[in-house]
């Protein structure tokens, strides 16, 4: 199996599959309403809405990064503002992150093998040491710890 696959795969399961520590992104996703995502219980700083658009622009941010483009923040923002209880807006949300998913499991399993331990391409202050390989591992990190959050985060507002 290639470097590609296994990457894949990781993520597969992540987002909609059967991870060892529990429900996958979606799954935990998917039981969220759309009055629950909107609500901020007291102490919080996001609420489940905000999250799962972090979650979004993150995750166009890892495949502008996969396909050649310099590090950066999310151009949508590191925490876009969800705005107002929206039940439509809160399913084009989940839709489109779902979307974007799509896209970025299509990035990886067409990434040359070859380049998966080169450094991203990131022009900022600091020395980089991030490759290719790392930074898929820290995204898919990066989505188990807030689809964490949503869990908690649901679990308070029911």
């Amino acid at each position: 199996m290639t470097k590609s696959e296994q990457i894949k795969q990781n993520l597969e399961r992540v987002l909609w599959g059967e991870p060892w520590y529990g429900q996958s992104v979606y799954a935990i996703i998917d039981q969220v309403s759309f009055e629950a995502a909107y609500e901020k219980p007291p102490g919080s700083a996001h609420n489940i809405a905000g999250i799962v658009l972090h979650m979004l622009a993150w995750t166009e941010e890892v495949l502008d990064r996969l396909n050649g483009m310099a590090a950066s923040v999310p151009s949508s923002g590191d925490w876009p503002d969800p705005g107002k209880p929206d039940e439509q807006k809160w399913q084009n949300y989940v839709n489109d992150l779902k979307l974007v998913n799509v896209n970025l499991l299509g990035a990886i399993q067409n990434f040359p093998e070859e380049k998966w331990d080169e450094l991203i391409n990131d022009t900022r202050e600091t020395e980089t040491t991030t490759t290719y390989e790392h930074l898929i591992v820290g995204f898919i990190e990066h989505q188990i710890y807030h689809a964490g959050q949503i869990a908690l985060l649901t679990r308070i507002t029911l």
